[in-house]
């Protein structure tokens, strides 16, 4: 390929979502050169070639967070169609099925991608490191909120008492009375 696509470019089009590290239809599209459409029918044409690890469509709420978290437009009028949502091994598989050079090749840059975000998050001790002991600090936060809370419960709750008191005898002297 002539013009050489820079990894940074293609990891700002990598979202998580469902637990997965994906890239949506239409930037695919628009690496591979070809119309959305024209992407989505060769997926359709070859769905037994995409389980649903390897590529899914997205539910409205899914991609209205996308939109609002990552600034994603609707484009033109918007789309009819909820986007899919293709895995590392689905953008792999849609090289396959657009069959062309140029899909093997922005498959093969793709596929880069992957990886080098791969690396950037569990190579990177001190990111691990500082993501560990965030964690560990949040759940002794979490405990001890926990904790705070049913102490303040059992304050905001007054006690009831089994049985009514009886009234107090007086305790001292106190004179005989007089009677006449």
């Amino acid at each position: 390929m002539k013009n050489i696509i820079p990894v940074e470019s293609i990891t700002d089009k990598i979202f998580e979502i469902r637990g997965y590290k994906v890239m949506l239809d239409s930037e695919l599209a628009k690496l591979y050169g070809v119309a959305t459409g024209q992407l989505k029918r060769a997926v359709r044409r070859n769905k037994d070639r995409f389980p649903h690890d390897f590529m899914f469509q997205l539910t409205p709420e899914e991609f209205n967070v996308l939109r609002c978290q990552f600034g994603i437009s609707k484009g033109r009028g918007g789309s009819r169609y909820m986007p899919f949502a293709f895995t590392e091994q689905g953008v792999s598989m849609l090289s396959a099925v657009l069959n062309s050079p140029t899909a093997v090749e922005i498959s093969i840059h793709i596929t880069r991608a992957f990886i080098r975000l791969r690396q950037m998050l569990y190579e990177d001790e001190t990111l691990r490191n500082a993501i560990e002991g965030l964690e560990k600090r949040v759940k002794k936060n979490e405990r001890d909120i926990h904790l705070a809370l049913k102490v303040i419960q059992q304050v905001l709750i007054p006690p009831q008492d089994p049985e009514p008191k009886k009234p107090n005898k007086k305790m001292g002297f106190s004179p005989p009375d007089k009677k006449k």
